[in-house]
């Protein structure tokens, strides 16, 4: 899907785009914990390797790519994305935690009136139970991955949300944590502000790196785009 084709004369902040899961929360320690114990009732390990592979991936996507790794392609993938969802869904509603600075950066945002996306990979069940620790009222389109055709890494995710935003994705930073979800936003044209949870992204070009969002404000997302 291509992005928002309003001519851009200037560049400059018009939307802030948020991955949701290791960028505003800390929900990719419950996904690795509830992708160990499926490996372990199947009889074999979450291999470290595949794990930081599955980060950004769909739920369908990663089921897929345990059974591959562990010898047994045959397995229903449909029934291992129904046990891993429900499972995540108990862990999702036992508590979540935000991301370091992730609050902060998401309430200056918003209290500068710079209009916001929720772009992730995760169903929208789950994201129903994670927007009530995020707050719904944060975010004026949500984007998940039952309303998209083709998910992350294709471009249709932030595209998709800066058309409804009504802005060029080019005056749109994306914030990602996954080389997945940066390959989105950079194929959709967005400018992106990468934050490492439980991946390394040094390796990855064309994005502004930062450690933590502890360092963000929005005089830095400002400047970023400006300097795109």
């Amino acid at each position: 899907m291509p992005g928002y084709a309003r001519p851009v004369s200037e560049r400059r902040l018009e939307a802030v785009l948020f991955d949701m899961d290791g960028t505003l929360v800390d929900s990719e320690k419950l996904w690795q914990r509830a992708l160990e114990e499926l490996a372990a009732t199947l009889g074999a390990e979450l291999p470290r390797a595949l794990r930081e592979s599955m980060v950004g991936a769909t739920t369908p996507q990663a089921i897929a790519s345990l059974y591959d790794a562990i010898g047994q392609p045959w397995r229903d993938v449909a029934d291992g994305a129904r046990w891993l969802d429900d499972r995540v869904m108990t862990l999702f509603k036992e508590g979540m935690t935000w991301r370091p600075g992730a609050q902060r950066l998401l309430a200056a945002v918003r209290a500068e009136r710079v209009p916001t996306a929720l772009v992730t990979a995760t169903e929208r069940p789950l994201v129903e139970v994670i927007l009530g620790t995020i707050g719904r009222e944060n975010f004026d389109v949500i984007v998940t991955d039952d309303d998209v055709t083709l998910g992350k890494p294709h471009p249709e995710p932030y595209a998709s949300a800066a058309a409804a935003l009504g802005v060029p994705t080019a005056n749109c930073v994306a914030i990602e944590d996954s080389p997945t979800g940066v390959a989105s936003a950079l194929a959709a044209g967005c400018v992106v502000v990468a934050v490492p949870a439980e991946v390394d992204l040094s390796h990855v070009g064309g994005v502004t790196h930062v450690a933590s969002l502890t360092t963000v404000d929005v005089a830095f997302l400002r400047e970023a785009v400006a300097a795109a």
